[in-house]
């Protein structure tokens, strides 16, 4: 069966869900459902798409689908988990969760548990960013990398405290910082040793707002990170190498500073999606192809809990 045969669902009608569709759309499925609470934003979306719109609580719509080949699960973070649940219950075999999959540990390592030949992904789409491909590339052309540093500073005036469950909040260094964490630690490799310092305190964020470490990956590689939610600053991701230092920042751009040099270099790569959110058709290129060509950027659910253990004691969350 070719791609453009496949039979997909969302699950939920939000920001995500469009992102996916718009995938979707562009890769060339035409056999997509969309399930969603919200009759307004299904209705748009479909009608964009010329989807199928189910317009019920996941919890029903689920027990009723035949199998298919996708299903992409888009719900707010708190309802992730109990969405997959319920399609593995109901005899679906292939599941991308929207990333972070949960706020906890624990609950991906006791979906873990629950699956057996079934595959689930936890969606880390800038794993897949073409930027973050090519710098695999260099620093493997450039005999590895020599050390990294990462900041993930957010912007908290920016912050839309309407939209999310005030436990997303309390935990957002995993709901979103550990975006630009990830990304770090795909290209290093895990702690090995990591010492975190947090201090400073937010009303929603009561573990500090001030996160400054170091430590060593187990591949080796000495690593330092920073942010400062009580200032400025941004995301961004810098590694060495003997010939070269390399910036992502911003993290969908890629930059060169050749050894002896000031000078910051743009670096070329290619887009074979630019007009869709990078990663995400990639991403669902790699849940529809066994063994295709990206499926080792897929973040397993062990992965995903080992990247919430990390933050953990990044942001001092007990």
């Amino acid at each position: 069966m070719t791609i453009k045969k496949k039979s997909v669902v969302v699950i939920g009608s939000g920001f995500m869900a469009n992102q996916y569709c718009s995938a979707l759309f562009k890769i060339g499925i035409s056999d997509v459902e969309v399930i969603g609470r919200s009759q307004k934003s299904l209705k748009l979306i479909c009608k964009k798409f010329n989807f199928k719109s189910i317009n019920q609580n996941y919890e029903d719509a689920i027990k009723l689908l035949s199998e298919k080949d996708l299903v992409i699960i888009t719900t707010p973070i708190p309802d992730l988990i109990p969405a997959a649940k319920l399609a593995l219950k109901y005899g679906q075999k292939n599941i991308l969760i929207e990333k972070p999959g949960s706020l906890y540990a624990a609950q991906l390592q006791n979906l873990d548990k629950l699956k057996k030949s079934q595959k689930i992904f936890v969606a880390y789409n800038r794993l897949f960013y073409p930027n973050l491909q090519k710098l695999f590339q260099l620093v493997k052309k450039d005999g590895g990398i020599n050390s990294c540093h990462f900041t993930f500073t957010e912007w908290v005036d920016k912050i839309d405290f309407k939209k999310y469950h005030p436990s997303v909040y309390s935990r957002w260094g995993i709901a979103n910082s550990l975006h630009v964490i990830s990304m770090a630690f795909r290209l290093m490799g895990m702690p090995k040793k990591i010492t975190c310092i947090h201090s400073g305190n937010l009303s929603w964020h009561k573990s500090g707002s001030i996160f400054v470490g170091s430590g060593i990956s187990k591949k080796g590689i000495p690593f330092s990170y920073n942010a400062d939610w009580s200032s400025s600053g941004r995301w961004g991701i810098e590694v060495t190498t003997k010939k070269n230092a390399y910036r992502l920042v911003p993290l969908e751009q890629l930059y060169r500073c050749p050894r002896n040099s000031t000078t910051w270099i743009p670096v070329k790569f290619d887009k074979k999606y630019p007009k869709i959110k990078e990663g995400i058709s990639e991403q669902i290129l790699a849940m529809l192809t066994k063994n295709g060509k990206n499926s080792s950027n897929l973040v397993s659910l062990r992965e995903a809990s080992t990247f919430n253990q990390v933050a953990e004691k990044i942001f001092g969350y007990s």
